[in-house]
């Protein structure tokens, strides 16, 4: 890896530093040519301390350490992407990331919409809508409407029209993510046994 520390003239390059499973951002440091090494040594990330003028190991005095993935080289070979599995919150405040925010998993427009749905459940009285209602009739209506969803799916699956297949699909998985929500849990739950499985 020819990474450039000199472009700068301060011998260092930033180190966007990212939560391997979640993918979320959660801090910024810098690294010189002995940070780096040190953090492929250590398998621990290393900065290099613009204030304190000296390398430190994130994590050295409260142990919420961040333990290397992987690295990767941006196109002009003067950043870094560092892939980690963080221990503990990664800001010195507490926070898990330093911008203040959760590192929870995100599944893009699917976290959307499961959000919708638990506004839909948890405020019954403001939604006069289709999930509102369903939540209403409770859980075997909508463990119902995921079956005959699921029903539809295997039908289509078997014939030649993509466009009905992947309506019919979405409507699953529409249902699934209602039928989570009123059984308490979220598609995170499903990811994390996924992963223990895995």
């Amino acid at each position: 890896m020819e990474i450039d520390f000199n472009k700068n003239n301060d011998g260092l390059v930033p180190a966007i530093i990212q939560d391997a499973a979640t993918k979320n951002v959660l801090m910024l440091g810098y690294m010189n040519q002995e940070a780096f090494d040190k953090t492929n040594e250590t398998k621990k990330v290393t900065f290099y301390s613009r204030t304190k003028q000296r390398l430190w190991t994130k994590g050295e005095e409260s142990g919420n350490f961040l333990n290397l993935v992987d690295v990767k080289l941006d196109c002009d070979q003067d950043s870094l992407l560092i892939s980690v599995k963080p221990i503990g919150p990664t800001c010195h405040k507490g926070t898990d990331t330093c911008w203040a925010e959760k590192n929870n998993q995100h599944f893009g427009f699917l976290s959307e919409l499961e959000a919708i749905i638990k506004d839909r459940k948890d405020n019954p009285e403001k939604n006069d809508s289709y999930v509102a209602s369903l939540f209403r009739k409770g859980i075997n209506k909508v463990a119902q409407k995921v079956g005959e969803e699921a029903v539809e799916v295997v039908i289509e699956a078997k014939d030649d029209n993509d466009k009905l297949f992947l309506d019919e699909s979405a409507d699953l998985l529409f249902h699934y993510l209602i039928l989570l929500q009123a059984k308490g849990y979220t598609l995170n739950d499903i990811a994390q046994v996924l992963k223990g499985r895995h």
